[in-house]
């Protein structure tokens, strides 16, 4: 993952003594760094201990932070002692930064509580909050009250933070790609361009017909096709597939790449069933599952708010999504077969996936045009779920999130599959159905659902249901 930049604001109060600030904040530094994040912050030269207690420190530490904005991904807020509410807030309106805020605490030794040690930050953290709600801006705080920045529940809300930071970061100004029309089909995965637009969200798109005029220009012995070839060779089984389907795989995935980059595209979509097959002869699964291992993450059948759902889980996480159907029932009410044809990056399968043909689509064009599927099982893992969606009955974009494990089971089944438990699954279908949500969900073998409903509600403005199931 991209290394990321912190803007540190450490508060002070004259009233406490100066050592506790000026440790605290080499403490926190030093944590920060040990953990592989840059730190933008005051140094002790441009105000008292490196702090910021009056409105010209808040001054100083805006116009750095200014100076910096193209780097600092998030800010956070640290109290050695009570701090200057006023201070910390200053500072923050005056940068003019819109990213993520994090606001920690140092906590008191009870048996310390003399004017020469009291820090009184537990109190101070309550007025600095207060402060910036007065201000309006949005902040997140650590798990408890209080923490120790050496301490591991400091280090996993730092963590935590940063995906939130992340996500927040990615979800601005992107575009992603609209690879064919959507087939009829499927209106469960109806989206809505303006929506999205309001959120600085574009769409692109591009008619099926123009990607396939430039497959069918490709000589077999172009370099960008070589390429593309030994790409799918090294990465998965193909001893049922017909070179010349291997090759016009390697054709399609080259000209994909050629559009994502002439496009500066962060996640897509790409139309299937069935003009690829009948006109191509084959299916995308094995190039978008090449595209979701390398970070482009990529969905079935024009489903573009699915393949945002695979990009907040990657952004968070820092690894590769898929995109599943919630599929079947399995052996237990709190269980569910998660499937796909095969278009799953690489990395998600217990072992390494083999190219077949797409059964079901299979059955109506002739496997002959149907290879390209993926087939495996996924790994056992925890794994997070979510699915973004746009409401046009209410104009918004809303989204569910949660977590579960994928289990040993290998459902008898063809394709890419898993079984997942989910704790209160039905609870969590009911939902789903009645709130009109896409048969396709988005997964990541990580436990990631906190930072992503603190990122796409707190600070990208998405309602956002989590299932509180314990796992």
């Amino acid at each position: 993952m991209e290394k990321m930049t912190f803007g540190l604001i450490v508060g002070n109060r004259e009233f406490f003594p100066d050592r506790l600030v000026e440790e605290g904040r080499e403490r926190v530094i030093k944590v920060l760094e040990g953990m592989g994040y840059r730190v933008v912050t005051l140094s002790p030269s441009d105000t008292k201990l490196g702090a910021v207690e009056t409105a010209k420190d808040a001054k100083k530490c805006a116009e750095l932070f200014k100076e910096k904005a193209g780097e600092i991904d998030g800010i956070i807020v640290t109290l050695p002692n009570f701090g200057d509410e006023k201070g910390v807030a200053q500072a923050i309106r005056l940068s003019g930064l819109n990213v993520p805020v994090l606001v920690h605490a140092f906590p008191d030794d009870p048996e310390k509580l003399d004017l020469q040690n009291r820090r009184d930050s537990f109190c101070g953290k309550i007025s600095v909050s207060n402060n910036l709600k007065q201000y309006g801006i949005e902040f997140s705080l650590t798990t408890l009250h209080t923490e120790d920045p050496e301490s591991e529940v400091f280090k996993r809300d730092i963590e935590k933070f940063a995906a939130v930071c992340r996500i927040v970061k990615g979800m601005r100004n992107i575009k992603v790609g609209a690879i064919g029309a959507r087939p009829s089909a499927f209106n469960t995965v109806r989206f809505s361009e303006k929506i999205l637009e309001r959120m600085s969200i574009s769409v692109e798109t591009v008619d099926l017909s123009e990607i396939l005029h430039r497959v069918s220009n490709l000589k077999d012995d172009d370099e960008r096709v070589r390429r593309k070839l030994e790409e799918i060779k090294k990465n998965y089984r193909l001893q049922i597939v017909p070179e010349e389907k291997i090759l016009l795989m390697a054709k399609f995935g080259s000209v994909i790449d050629e559009w994502i980059e002439e496009n500066d595209i962060k996640a897509l979509a790409i139309q299937c069933w069935t003009s690829l097959e009948w006109n191509l002869g084959i299916t995308p699964c094995t190039i978008m599952s090449l595209l979701n291992e390398k970070g482009k993450p990529a969905a079935c059948e024009v489903d573009i708010t699915g393949a945002l759902s695979m990009y907040v889980l990657q952004l968070a996480s820092g690894q590769p999504s898929a995109i599943v159907d919630w599929n079947n029932n399995y052996r237990d009410e709190n269980e569910t077969i998660l499937f796909h044809c095969g278009n799953f990056p690489a990395s998600i399968y217990e072992e390494k996936p083999e190219i077949k043909y797409a059964d079901v689509i299979g059955t109506t064009v002739g496997k002959e045009r149907a290879y390209g599927a993926c087939a495996g099982k996924i790994k056992t893992s925890p794994f997070t779920f979510l699915r973004l969606t746009t409401d046009d009955n209410e104009g918004k974009v809303k989204a569910y999130v949660g977590e579960g494990q994928i289990l040993d089971e290998n459902p008898k089944t063809f394709g890419s599959r898993g079984v997942a438990r989910i704790e209160k699954l039905q609870e969590l279908m009911k939902y789903i159905c009645e709130n009109g949500f896409e048969h396709h969900v988005a997964i990541n073998l990580s436990r990631v659902a906190d930072a992503v409903k603190e990122a796409l509600e707190k600070y990208l403005g998405i309602v956002v249901h989590k299932h509180n199931a314990e796992v």
